[in-house]
């Protein structure tokens, strides 16, 4: 089933940066950063995962990919990830152990090079800014993944619950249609046995009424034909089995879950007997009703094909 849904997450921040005490202390370097998720959905008959994810986050898709195939059984599923990091205009307020760290760099650096200029305040703050770890995204790309595919979710559910009406609509029309065509089998018989009966009749004028057969044989022979005829054309069971399947096919979308592959086999089913009800069809009032039964059933086919 189609769908979309967003969600964004900050990240927290890191709980190792403290501001240092005392009224001349700079304050304590902060950073924003956000996790955005975006989950499409379109209709596919398996499911089918896509992931676009930054190259720092990549390590997640195994988990993500768990978390989709834990929700969703059909349908092709697009998760994009995007990350933004925004810094504070503030400047950092150095540690004792990033100062240590940069003095025996400094220091080194002019061991091998004396001519070296020594570090400005500026370049220290930078350098302290710029090693400042950065906070992980990974908490908060999962929590908003988890809202986000509970959202698609929600969405999936009404699309399916349209879904589900559309499908009572058809079922409903092709009851209808195969109460309009249980009446019209005996009709038909009638009509051919007229007809058997009314080309018995010409034959005999034709031949001047000698033959060897009494006329009471000859109507006789006319009715075999016509129940013969009427073998060939019975659909009792054929729909007795299409009712047989649409009363299964209601009781699945009324129960709900996971019922996607088993309307798949229960409309090949209504299909089958759609083409044997065309196939056994002399009348022309049934091949009508064939037709429109088919073209029920195959709106059914593509309706079915979207849902889980």
């Amino acid at each position: 089933m189609t769908g979309y849904a967003s969600a964004l997450s900050g990240a927290p921040k890191n709980p190792d940066e403290t501001a240092q005490k005392g009224e001349d202390a700079a304050p304590a370097s902060k950073s924003a950063a956000s996790v955005g998720v975006e989950i499409r959905s379109v209709n596919s008959r398996f499911l089918d995962l896509v992931f676009r994810l930054p190259d720092d986050l990549r390590g997640l898709e195994p988990v993500l990919r768990e978390l989709l195939t834990a929700q969703f059984r059909r349908g092709k599923i697009e998760l994009r990830l995007t990350t933004q990091r925004q810094d504070d205009t503030s400047w950092p307020s150095p540690q004792p152990d990033q100062l240590n760290a940069l003095s025996r760099i400094e220091g080194t650096v002019q061991s091998w090079l004396p001519k070296a200029a020594p570090l400005s305040v500026h370049e220290v703050l930078q350098w302290c800014r710029g090693s400042a770890p950065q906070e992980r995204l990974d908490e908060a790309a999962m929590d908003a993944a988890r809202r986000c595919v509970a959202a698609l979710r929600e969405a999936r559910k009404r699309e399916g619950d349209k879904l589900v009406a559309i499908l009572l609509e058809r079922i409903a029309g092709l009851r209808e249609l195969a109460k309009q065509s249980a009446p019209l089998v005996p009709q038909a018989v009638a009509r051919q046995q007229e007809r058997f009966l009314q080309r018995w009749q010409e034959a005999l004028q034709a031949s001047g009424g000698t033959t060897s057969l009494p006329a009471d044989a000859l109507q006789d022979r006319a009715l075999n034909e016509a129940a013969a005829y009427a073998l060939r054309l019975d659909v009792d069971e054929e729909l007795s089995r299409l009712n047989a399947h649409l009363d299964e096919i209601t009781r699945l979308l009324k129960a709900g879950g996971e019922i996607g592959k088993r309307l798949d086999f229960l409309i090949q089913e209504l299909h089958r007997e759609a083409n044997t009800l065309g196939s056994k069809s002399a009348a022309l009032e049934l091949t009508q009703v064939s037709v429109e039964m088919k073209v029920l059933v195959e709106q059914m086919r593509e309706q079915v094909q979207n849902i889980e």
